[in-house]
């Protein structure tokens, strides 16, 4: 005889750890404060470097240090705080809390520690600290993802595995005196896929579940074979970038992959969003896909130069997309209403400003420095803003428990 009953799963749980450290209660909360903090610090940082030659990153390099630090410092955290808040809810797990967490962000914050003056402790020592955070997140989140059966999950893993490869890779090249380029690309790449993947549902989601709360009938196209499409062009625009960034057949690739991200977003009502910021943000971070495989298709002709094509990604595309999510997480994972007050939206404003200012300074050569500093004070005006609405939050608020 068999069973035939279905097997029930527990709910997810909600409001988790009621006693103990708020900070070590979920992963979004250290990690999501340590993002904004280090954005922040980091950016001020390298404007000081570039004002006032300041010697950051010692033997590391400057420049090698600032692109590191925004690549795989602040992005890597703020991954970390959503895919430790995100996977309990795709498995129905318990999340990732208490010591386990304190020790993986420690182990965050000791890579950008040493990495300031890496020459302090030596070079190969800094190096093999910071090449520890991505390895051992992945390895986490596979054991979850793993237990949880969440076979369809692995792709989002795929590309933490990239992360930890682009990272090493690119301390590697750091010694060796090589050209970072190529790790970057790959770092940029991988976040651009995990946008492609985990945007896809979580954008159309968030878009339609607003929508239909008031009522509208068109609402956004659900997943089928356009996304996948979409997609799979994707990754092999930024295949092609990655290995071949002014080969023509990257133009073509990137301007395939651009149309069909457009054609995407087109199905998600974006225009219907405008009158709530928590949502309208996640389409204009979502926009910079495209547009960011429009840019690269214009670098090999000199149209527009690789830096200034790169931000579009890295500002546009990933900067803002993960304030908006680390935004939108901590409001509803504390309890708070799912609506952008006037903090956050102007915090969405600063950074939007960061990324038109930024490829102007290429345009404008005269006025290169003013507007590369610029766009730095707009970046870091927008994380402190999301530290003051969301500190005090992160810190100390506990999401209600249901009656």
């Amino acid at each position: 005889m068999t069973d035939t009953h279905p097997i029930k799963r527990k709910p997810v749980p909600r409001g988790i750890a009621h006693t103990g450290p708020v900070i070590l209660a979920y992963g979004f909360r250290p990690f999501f404060l340590g993002a904004g903090v280090w954005a922040v610090l980091a950016m001020g940082l390298w404007i000081a470097s570039l004002a006032a030659g300041f010697p950051i990153g010692a033997g590391y390099g400057g420049p090698a240090w600032h692109a590191h630090e925004m690549l795989f410092g602040y992005t890597s955290a703020a991954l970390a705080g959503f895919l430790l808040t995100a996977i309990p809810n795709w498995t129905g797990r318990l999340p990732v809390s208490g010591a386990p967490l304190a020790v993986l962000f420690v182990v965050w914050l000791a890579g950008r520690m040493v990495l300031i003056r890496p020459d302090v402790i030596g070079l190969e020592w800094a190096l093999g600290i910071d090449s520890l955070f991505l390895p051992l997140l992945f390895a986490i989140c596979l054991r979850e993802v793993v237990a949880g059966r969440k076979w369809r999950d692995l792709k989002v893993l795929a590309a933490v595995l990239a992360l930890a490869i682009a990272n090493a890779g690119y301390h590697a090249l750091i010694v060796g005196g090589g050209d970072t380029g190529l790790a970057s690309r790959l770092a940029i790449s991988a976040y651009i896929m995990l946008i492609g993947i985990v945007g896809g549902r979580v954008v159309p989601s968030f878009t339609r579940n607003w929508l239909a709360r008031r009522h509208v009938i068109n609402l956004p196209a659900p997943y089928d074979r356009l996304d996948t499409i979409a997609l799979f062009a994707g990754l092999a625009g930024l295949g092609l970038w990655v290995l071949w960034p002014d080969h023509p057949a990257t133009v073509l690739g990137c301007v395939v992959a651009g149309v069909l991200h457009s054609m995407r977003l087109a199905r998600w009502q974006s225009w219907q969003t405008a009158d709530e910021r928590l949502v309208l943000v996640l389409h204009l971070a979502y926009a910079a896909i495209p547009l960011g495989f429009f840019a690269i298709a214009l670098v090999p002709s000199g149209l527009l130069d690789a830096t200034s094509a790169l931000h579009v990604f890295t500002l546009g595309a990933i900067g803002l997309m993960t304030l908006a999510i680390m935004s939108r997480a901590t409001r509803g994972h504390t309890g708070m209403a799912l609506t952008a007050p006037p903090l956050t939206a102007a915090s969405y404003g600063f950074l939007i400003a960061a990324v038109l200012l930024r490829p102007g300074a290429a345009l404008l050569p005269d006025h290169y420095m003013t507007l590369i500093s610029l766009s730095g004070l707009c970046w870091m005006m927008a994380f402190t803003l999301y530290l003051v609405e969301y500190a005090p939050a992160l810190l100390t608020r506990r999401k209600p428990r249901p009656e």
